[in-house]
């Protein structure tokens, strides 16, 4: 049974987290509200389950199926699921990606990958992860699930950006959109929203910044997620801080 901790509260939804699953983030909240889809959509790695939840409150009318290898993380990602009014559109798995093999292909892959960049009190469970999904991993076998018009798409440390994008354009894909995030104004890049289609459209490039300044959240980020912190106003960056990156 995953060990309960203080839920995170958004204005249509709550997600109960554990210390067995990681826990709310910046980087899935950016994913959850910067990802564009449609149609029938997978999360890979959903975890506590919020990156689905935010795309069902955005996209009333696609249908969103979540995989976690940990059994942990889909019982946790169940319970979110059950508690929200998004319900009937959300679906979950304990299942590793790579044994998936849907009776249907998927419009949008949307995944928050794991990686090494994170504190110690996490680094077990993300070893774990990224002993069984590698980027290759990730990128061959959505390719393989995806509609001739589908979309992968996820959020990645920016130092992995390159070589990730490398290894999509070899298996067939094309880079629609990256997004340049900068953890503050004036700072380096930290992370990469990156859009991978299976169509040959035009490569988008934008860039976005999380803090102004030190402890004060940019209006974009504020703009960003307006729509699901349950508060308004200067009380938004204060409430945020239980998530900055």
């Amino acid at each position: 049974m995953p060990l309960p901790m203080k839920p995170f509260r958004f204005q249509q939804f709550e997600i109960q987290q554990s210390k067995q699953v990681f826990r709310v983030g910046t980087d899935g909240v950016l994913l959850g509200a910067m990802a564009n889809v449609s149609g029938r959509v997978l999360e890979v790695g959903t975890g506590t389950g919020l990156i689905s939840l935010m795309l069902a409150q955005r996209f009333p009318k696609s249908l969103i199926t979540a995989i976690d290898i940990d059994p942990n993380a889909a019982q946790l990602a169940q319970t979110n699921f059950q508690n929200s009014p998004f319900n009937d559109r959300l679906g979950v798995l304990n299942i590793d990606f790579k044994a998936l093999n849907p009776p249907y292909p998927f419009d949008y892959i949307v995944s928050n990958p794991p990686y090494f960049e994170t504190n110690a009190s996490q680094k077990d469970i993300l070893a774990r992860q990224k002993l069984e999904l590698d980027f290759p991993t990730l990128i061959s076998k959505s390719y393989a699930l995806l509609s001739p018009k589908g979309a992968l798409i996820v959020i990645i440390p920016s130092t992995e950006a390159e070589g990730f994008i490398h290894t999509a354009l070899q298996q067939g894909f094309f880079l629609k959109q990256i997004v340049n995030i900068y953890g503050i104004q004036g700072g380096a890049l930290k992370r990469n929203l990156l859009e991978l289609s299976k169509l040959n459209l035009p490569t988008q490039s934008t860039n976005f910044t999380i803090e102004s300044s030190p402890r004060q959240y940019s209006p974009q980020y504020l703009s960003l997620t307006q729509n699901f912190h349950p508060l308004r106003g200067e009380h938004l960056a204060t409430a945020w801080q239980a998530i900055r990156p």
